[in-house]
């Protein structure tokens, strides 16, 4: 089989099945991307991807390229490539595009062509059929047509790629029925057939609507408990116990806000869309809305709170730990923290930055600041210890040995610190405030 994009999406589904033993052929427009992989190099920061990818490449079962002449040699090709979406929530179309027109100067007979990328209903029958159409079926070469959504979620992808149920949806059934056979028998995981590729297109985008809505939900929830000086973390635990249709109240946790790629543009995808079949949806919005205000939320609990201390936010030191969108990633895209560090230092605050995952010189230009290399060194005389995305690497933080100031506020953006901890933290003279804590 084919993968058509190496990022982070497709270079997990290539891992996988070539683990599974097919042979995978890897295409990408991207030579540099391609040359790192080959070299042993993987970009993304996912447990286990690098050593799958490098093995899959050293048996041969997965070969690299950036020849799109390579899809013939495939009986099945997945077009994972990236979907942006513009301010009005628009897709970009261009990566799509241009992977189907690639993939349609070279499609054969019999082939069966997966689109697994993020789209808006429609896309796969209005959009790409058409363009692989372009240079196969206008040549006499018939071929089956799937939308097939990607549902995992990073830092735990390889696991749920073993495991996840995988829709589908033909532009008719004899696709749906090639689709459905080939993920049987590739992951040997559970199917869910659709009537349509329009219906397989929205579970996506209903998954993302619902996440990104839930954590609005949460984190205003977060806020409502504040006020009244009430722990969020227990009255969401107390909430999620009652049983409701066939599952629970399932109440997700507040943060310093939302990131990444799929979440913070598929809700604007579900608008834009529904907008063009003249349906005004306000939920999408709302909860981009919310998530959006929470890096200004978070960075104003600080500012505040070194203000209720009597110390001059202008001459403040903050040490941010952890500049990814979530913990154990080393992705900043579309990463809140970007927006807590802007406003700290607007506020004439001195902020250092220390993420052991993220790459350092894509964290300096995002950022303006270059990353410390160590602990110690990010916390010395801080004034405030803020964590905004808890790693593995943070687990063991020695609070009792950090060389912080007086007084030390520890702002929990993503941490959830137990009782027992808050406790031991306030022992030793911090200061601790949570989102909603």
């Amino acid at each position: 089989m084919a993968v058509i994009g190496l990022g982070y999406v497709g270079s997990c589904y290539a891992a996988i099945l070539a683990e599974r033993g097919w042979d995978v052929i890897g295409i990408d427009t991207n030579a540099r991307l391609i040359e790192e992989l080959t070299e042993g190099h993987c970009r993304y920061q996912e447990d286990g991807l690098a050593p799958l990818l490098e093995a899959a490449i050293m048996a041969g079962r997965l070969r690299l390229t950036t020849s799109f002449a390579a899809v013939r040699d495939a009986d099945v090709l997945l077009l994972a490539v990236g979907t942006p979406v513009r301010t009005d929530g628009s897709m970009v179309e261009d990566q799509l595009g241009q992977a189907s027109e690639q993939v349609g100067r070279h499609l054969r007979a019999g082939q069966l062509v997966l689109v697994k990328s993020t789209v808006p209903p429609g896309t796969t029958r209005d959009f790409v059929r058409p363009l692989l159409e372009g240079g196969g079926l206008a040549c006499g070469v018939d071929f089956n047509l799937a939308f097939t959504p990607e549902r995992f979620a990073e830092g735990t992808a390889l696991r749920e790629l073993r495991s996840l149920p995988i829709v589908v949806g033909g532009v008719d059934d004899d696709s749906t029925a090639d689709a459905a056979l080939f993920w049987r028998q590739a992951l040997g995981v559970e199917v869910i057939t659709q009537d349509s590729p329009e219906a397989a297109e929205i579970v996506k985008l209903a998954d993302n609507w619902w996440i990104d809505l839930n954590i609005a939900l949460a984190n205003e929830l977060a806020k409502f408990c504040a006020a009244y000086d009430v722990d969020v973390l227990d009255v969401i635990a107390a909430a999620n116990t009652i049983t409701k249709g066939k599952s629970k109240v399932n109440i997700l946790l507040p943060s310093v806000g939302v990131g990444g790629s799929c979440l913070v543009k598929d809700p604007w995808m579900v608008w834009h869309a529904a907008r063009r079949r003249g349906v005004e949806l306000h939920t999408p919005p709302t909860g981009r809305k919310v998530n959006l205000g929470m890096p200004e939320h978070a960075s104003q609990l600080i500012i505040d709170t070194l203000v209720g201390q009597g110390k001059d936010p202008a001459t403040a030191t903050v040490a941010i730990l952890g500049a990814a969108f979530k913990n154990n990633t080393g992705d900043l895209r579309a990463t809140p923290v970007e927006g807590v560090v802007t406003a700290l230092l607007k506020a004439g605050a001195t902020v250092r930055l220390h993420d052991p995952l993220v790459d350092p010189f894509q964290a300096e230009t995002l950022f303006g600041i270059a990353p410390t290399e160590s602990l110690d060194e990010t916390v010395r005389d801080a004034d405030c210890v803020a964590i905004m995305a808890n790693h593995h690497d943070f687990a063991d933080i020695d609070y009792a040995a950090l060389p912080v100031a007086g007084n030390c506020l520890i702002l929990d953006g993503r941490a959830y610190y137990s009782k027992e901890k808050i406790a031991e933290l306030r022992r030793l003279g911090y200061l601790y405030l949570g989102i909603g804590r």
